[in-house]
């Protein structure tokens, strides 16, 4: 016959008063957890009713012909098909927008990364000229596009009347030109994002590049870009590739700047994929159709941003993953 072994109870399990306490302490932690979900529930609610809601909404209408003052109706994959195979305009957007990205975000992010490095610099009156380089960013897209309406107006433009007195020449129609719509837009592009938040992130990272690697470069005998190449940017590597996502990320959502300024004209010279979806969502009133060059373009950006991050591995630097 055997006996049944007890395990002998714990330490803490032989205090008096263990088991209250525990209780009393469960309670606690429910009550807290109650209270943080009342907290944050208004926010819960403003998201699943404005967000979330929407989100799930437009991926069920992208798969229903929609035009809006009817029912949706069920079409499957039709709309995507009509997209990648049978509308011309979704391809000559999507090369546009591509375009656009390849241009402004290299340009931007070195524009930006090399203001950053002036700045940076112990010179007289620095907060001033920080304050200058950041205000064109402060400027609303749509003032910003207006006011650069005005300075490019091919006959009584800032630009042109400038050419033509100092230069002998008439400037081009810029804006109203199909060759010169794109690189305009790229000029304005530039002018208000150099100085923007993404020169402040390169700012900070460049403020967290210890003087001490600086110092022993120059005692090594390194120039100016040596020590930008084998110092500072592999220690501001973090600070560059979230640069790069957020660039990208912005440049294929591009829609405000050319919507204002061109319209998407002249000839489809600016007509990016924001504006096509804009014209099919809200001004045919296909629904269906646009929700799917909607979630086109979300694929397309977190695809875009995976690989990012996954890349990033054999070239970002992390100062906590060094090993002694």
């Amino acid at each position: 016959m055997t006996t049944r072994e007890s395990t002998p109870p714990t330490f803490s399990a032989r205090l008096p008063g263990t088991r209250a306490a525990h209780s009393r302490m469960s309670a606690t932690r429910r009550r807290e957890a109650l209270q943080g979900f009342l907290y944050i529930s208004p926010w819960i609610i403003g998201f699943i009713i404005f967000v979330a809601g929407p989100l799930l909404a437009s991926l069920y209408y992208s798969f229903t012909y929609y035009p809006l003052l009817t029912k949706p109706t069920w079409v499957g994959l039709q709309n995507y098909n009509t997209a990648f195979f049978k509308d011309r305009i979704f391809w000559l957007s999507s090369w546009r927008t591509l375009l656009w990205a390849i241009t402004t975000v290299p340009l931007g992010i070195i524009g930006s990364f090399f203001a950053a490095l002036l700045l940076n610099r112990a010179v007289r009156l620095k907060t001033v000229w920080r304050v200058f380089f950041f205000l064109p960013s402060l400027t609303p897209e749509v003032a910003a596009a207006i006011l650069w309406l005005w300075i490019l107006q091919p006959d009584v433009g800032v630009v042109n009347n400038t050419l033509k007195a100092w230069f002998g020449f008439r400037g081009p129609n810029w804006l109203a030109s199909p060759s010169w719509a794109l690189p305009s837009l790229i000029i304005i592009s530039l002018w208000t994002g150099i100085g923007s938040i993404r020169m402040l992130i390169f700012l900070a990272g460049l403020q967290g590049v210890p003087q001490e690697l600086y110092d022993a470069g120059m005692v090594d005998g390194v120039n100016w870009w040596q020590r930008i190449r084998h110092i500072t940017l592999p220690l501001i590597s973090p600070t560059l590739l979230l640069n790069l996502v957020l660039g990208i990320i912005g440049a294929l959502q591009v829609f405000g700047l050319a919507f204002v300024t061109t319209g998407g004209g002249p000839a489809y010279a600016t007509y990016f994929y924001g504006l096509h979806l804009y014209e099919t969502a809200f001004r045919s009133f296909d629904m269906g159709y646009g929700s799917a060059l909607a979630w086109f373009l979300f694929t397309i950006i977190l695809v875009l941003t995976l690989i990012q991050i996954s890349l990033s591995r054999r070239w970002v630097y992390y100062a906590g993953d060094a090993k002694d």
